[in-house]
């Protein structure tokens, strides 16, 4: 082994010399740096941001688990008739329980009334 000054980056497994893949500075010449230092702060205005964000995120799906169930909902009822996307349609629920799709309002007829729906072009149902 080759004796090296002590300020000399050098590094034996690769046989070179590698200042420059240093994370931190060489040389007596290279810019001061400083640790970080811990700004609670900003920890706080982290921690505030993923809290509302994840909130953010739990309110999302719970609205697109609602919507699932409304389309689901909408999909298993029976109807004779083939919807278009955009025109209001109007689920029903029989005595039997058992759930219906109709072209007739609620105000037009004695039925359970569930909701008003409208068909969307990506095939989803939408409660109006």
């Amino acid at each position: 082994m080759k004796k090296r000054p002590d300020n000399v980056v050098y590094d034996e497994s690769l046989q070179e010399y590698t200042p420059s893949k240093k994370e931190y500075p060489t040389n007596v010449g290279a810019p001061a740096f400083e640790p970080m230092k811990d700004n609670k702060l900003t920890a706080h205005k982290a921690d505030t941001y993923f809290s509302s964000r994840l909130l953010e995120l739990k309110d999302e799906y719970k609205e697109l688990i609602e919507e699932y169930n409304w389309t689901k909902l909408v999909y298993e009822a029976t109807y004779s008739f083939e919807p278009l996307p955009g025109e209001p349609y109007y689920l029903y629920e029989k005595e039997d329980k058992s759930i219906f799709l109709s072209l007739i309002g609620p105000t037009e007829w004695e039925q359970c009334y569930i909701g008003t729906f409208k068909l969307l072009n990506s095939g989803k149902w939408e409660k109006v």
